[in-house]
């Protein structure tokens, strides 16, 4: 850890590994040493374990962010939108986090609004709420009237909410360097790229900039589709921490009575959901990926209307056609085509064999393949799923990683409207269409001429770097460098053996010096014993009891 970050952000580690004790996590904050760095009492590590006994290690991660705030709840929502970065049980957990946090006064409403668009909130509003209509972890939303009569949305971050979850990341980091230094089981998750990549979208987030210009690209991408309604940007009304929509008068998705009672054909609108989900993944590549009922509403004509674009998902040319190529064989139940599409995308290693793969994946086809949404339990699909992912290392690339909560999102949604809708059918035009683009003459053309340059980039440079390597070789730099893997853990074990080594040798020292005055009446005496001796003695004892508490806690005589 960087020590003047840890110094200035004191207070803040210590909130958090209070609440880490208090959800029973005190023998991994032990092995990560650190009540070495915060000085907290080793003893306080292991407190409330009792407590907490009845609780999943991923409930308690759960708990443990709701209690640590509203910047820790937004981090928890994102790590779950990345289901292969992190175990399927705490996939499922962190996606019952709640946004629902108490608003933060109108007086600072007030002034953040008046700070960032430069006028009094009069003179850019005939009306204003003062009691807003929602209130998350980073904002709140207030309904009001511009000066020209339009009825908008106006949402408004909270005070200091950049600077706390800057600190707050800096204190996850500083915890996932050494989960991943001291605690081996977990870097197969690579926690440091998980708290970076959380880091990079909770950034986004705090911009309403960047929200204005996804759903500025949203709107152009469907300007001609009347099956969603999409809300008008007020730029004039619009800053890095404000950010004011036109007001959807619109009814809550999931609010499966409103929306009956209203009219609203829920057959139309589970299909227009689908065929619009189907356009934004396999035509633009450009997708909303955090599609919760709270997020998405449908007016009385049908149309629906999606809200909150802070979390968007990108997915480039080849991550579309690895999609595609996926969803075709697993829909063909082709499980040899499944494993080589992974083969192809370098997305398993080279000692996996594919016919164990091939063997795992038909069993799984052949339990979920053509199972009504009805029937169908998300989450013993992602269970298993997430069980073949780890057995071969499967890796996917980071931009499919949103692409999946999305769509087991979308999924729950129509689930919630008609249970008897087939999503995967819906979807299935579109894919196949995606997979024979690339055969289409545009689509070949392409490709080729993206080889032909690579090669003129090859045949170009081959015989400069072939210069630049004898030229090394005569200087004598061409060098061969080795670097060992997974021995980081027996380095930490012999570094602790030779320490505990030490500090037996400078026990056994003291009592062999002790004993020597012990037999010389040196200096002072007490009741007829030398003190210096016997100040040895006691000092001996004290750490050699010292010693056989920390072997005996570490559970390895």
């Amino acid at each position: 850890m960087e020590l003047h970050k840890t110094y200035r952000n004191i207070g803040r580690y210590r909130q958090v590994i209070a609440v880490l004790i208090k959800y029973g996590f005190g023998e991994i904050l032990d092995r990560m040493n650190m009540a070495s760095y915060l000085r907290v009492g080793s003893r306080k590590l292991f407190a409330r374990q009792q407590e907490i006994a009845a609780f999943s290690w991923a409930e308690r991660i759960r708990l443990a962010l709701d209690d640590l705030g509203p910047t820790f709840v937004k981090m928890g929502q994102i790590m779950s939108t990345r289901p292969f970065l992190i175990p399927v049980d705490l996939v499922i957990e962190l996606a019952k986090l709640q946004d629902q946090v108490a608003p933060f006064p109108f007086e600072e409403v007030r002034q953040t609004i008046e700070k960032e668009l430069g006028k009094p909130l009069d003179q850019l509003f005939q009306y204003f709420s003062p009691e807003p209509v929602a209130s998350a972890s980073l904002s709140q939303v207030h309904r009001a009237t511009t000066l020209a009569g339009d009825d908008v949305a106006v949402k408004v971050q909270r005070p200091q909410v950049k600077q706390i979850m800057e600190k707050d990341l800096s204190i996850l980091r500083d915890l996932a360097v050494l989960l991943d230094r001291y605690i081996p089981e977990v870097r197969q998750f690579s926690p440091v790229a998980i708290v970076d990549e959380v880091a990079k979208s909770a950034k986004q987030e705090v911009d309403f900039l960047y929200e204005a210009r996804n759903l500025e690209i949203f709107a152009q991408n469907f300007a001609d589709d009347d099956r969603i309604f999409l809300p008008r940007i007020f730029w004039d009304h619009t800053s890095l921490r404000v950010l004011t929509l036109s007001f959807i008068d619109g009814i809550k998705i999931s609010d499966v009575t409103r929306l009956r009672e209203a009219g609203v054909d829920l057959a139309v609108v589970t299909r227009a959901g689908g065929q619009l989900l189907a356009k934004q993944i396999f035509e633009f590549g450009f997708f909303h990926a955090d599609p919760h009922p709270g997020n998405l509403f449908v007016l009385r004509d049908n149309r629906i209307a999606p809200v909150d674009f802070g979390m968007m998902g990108k997915l480039s040319h080849g991550a579309l056609e690895l999609v595609a190529d996926l969803l075709i064989a697993a829909t063909s139940d082709d499980t040899q085509r499944i494993v080589r599409v992974l083969q192809n995308h370098e997305l398993l290693d080279d000692e996996v064999r594919p016919a164990a793969l091939e063997a795992d994946l038909a069993l799984f086809l052949h339990r979920y393949h053509g199972v009504p949404l009805a029937k169908l339990k998300m989450r013993s699909l992602l269970t298993d799923a997430f069980e073949i992912m780890n057995v071969y290392r499967i890796k996917f690339p980071p931009e499919l990683m949103m692409l999946g909560k999305a769509l087991g999102t979308y999924e729950e949604v129509a689930r919630t409207l008609n249970p008897q809708y087939d999503f995967v059918t819906e979807l299935l035009p579109s894919i196949k269409k995606l997979a024979t683009r690339k055969f289409s003459p545009g689509s070949i053309f392409s490709d080729v001429s993206t080889y032909l340059l690579d090669l003129r980039e090859l045949l170009v440079n081959f015989p400069f770097e072939i210069r630049r390597i004898a030229r090394n070789l005569r200087k004598g730099d061409l060098s061969i460098s080795f670097h060992h893997k997974g021995l980081e853990q027996l380095i930490l074990e012999l570094e602790k053996a030779s320490n505990r080594l030490a500090f037996a040798l400078i026990i056994a020292a003291l009592i062999v010096a002790s004993s020597l005055i012990m037999t010389r009446p040196i200096g002072m005496t007490i009741l007829g014993v030398p003190a210096l001796g016997l100040v040895g003695y006691v000092t001996a004892g004290v750490l050699g009891i010292w010693l056989v508490i920390a072997i005996l806690r570490s559970g390895k005589l």
